[in-house]
């Protein structure tokens, strides 16, 4: 089990996860670092966080130290995570932070099961594509995003979710959110796609955050008065 520490917060990785891609992130700062900048720059004390894309936990646990743990909800969808993703937080004071299992849809609803890939590699695990091969897919529960924003009312969205964020941006958001955090996957889907995500926050009145936003790492904020 290898110890690193980013930002304040000590993860722990099994062995059997690490590769020396990842090894090499984590060591050197770059695991998930734009992201935790854009949520440190944005987040306050007191705003409820959905995270989808728990990966190690990092985000989470950086999120319960700005926001107060019980104000963050995390979803996963590789089982093979949860343990790793409920220990680190643990051991950053952050046991009360809700991790839910499954993978997030859109507005087809939730409930039932989806198809999940796992991998070596667990940043690389996504929802099944048809090509996928039928030994690396299990079944995972399907959650509803319209759901999850209804039920947890967060202020703000923070994802990454290996391209499962094209199915998510048929429908306009709720008013309640203040930011939406994501980091696309071009290799995943047209441009098209793309569009179709900044015409659904400029429908739900968030609009290009420059500030935040670096690389892949795409950031929404609120219009005032919208």
């Amino acid at each position: 089990m290898a110890e690193y520490e980013l930002n304040g917060v000590t993860l722990a990785v099994p062995d059997e996860m690490l590769t020396d891609r990842i090894a090499a992130k984590l060591a050197s700062g770059g695991y998930e670092a734009h992201e935790a900048r854009a949520a440190l720059m944005r987040l306050r004390p007191g705003q409820r966080v959905l995270e989808l894309g728990s990966g190690l936990g990092y985000i989470a646990a950086l999120c319960a130290g700005v926001t107060g743990a019980e104000n963050v909800v995390t979803v996963e969808a590789n089982p093979a995570m949860l343990p790793v993703i409920r220990a680190n937080l643990d051991r950053n004071g952050a046991a009360a932070v809700t991790l839910l299992h499954g993978a997030v849809t859109g507005a087809d609803g939730g409930g039932g099961t989806v198809g999940f890939q796992t991998g070596t590699a667990f940043w690389g695990a996504h929802v099944a594509t048809p090509d996928t091969r039928p030994d690396k897919v299990i079944d995972v529960p399907r959650l509803s995003l319209p759901a999850l924003l209804a039920d947890h009312r967060p202020h703000v969205v923070i994802m990454d979710i290996e391209g499962a964020e094209a199915g998510l941006f048929d429908a306009p958001w709720p008013a309640h959110l203040r930011a939406v955090m994501m980091e696309l996957h071009p290799g995943r889907y047209p441009d098209t796609v793309i569009q179709r995500i900044v015409d659904c926050m400029s429908d739900s009145g968030l609009t290009y955050d420059p500030g935040p936003s670096r690389g892949r790492i795409l950031c929404f904020r609120r219009v005032r008065g919208k």
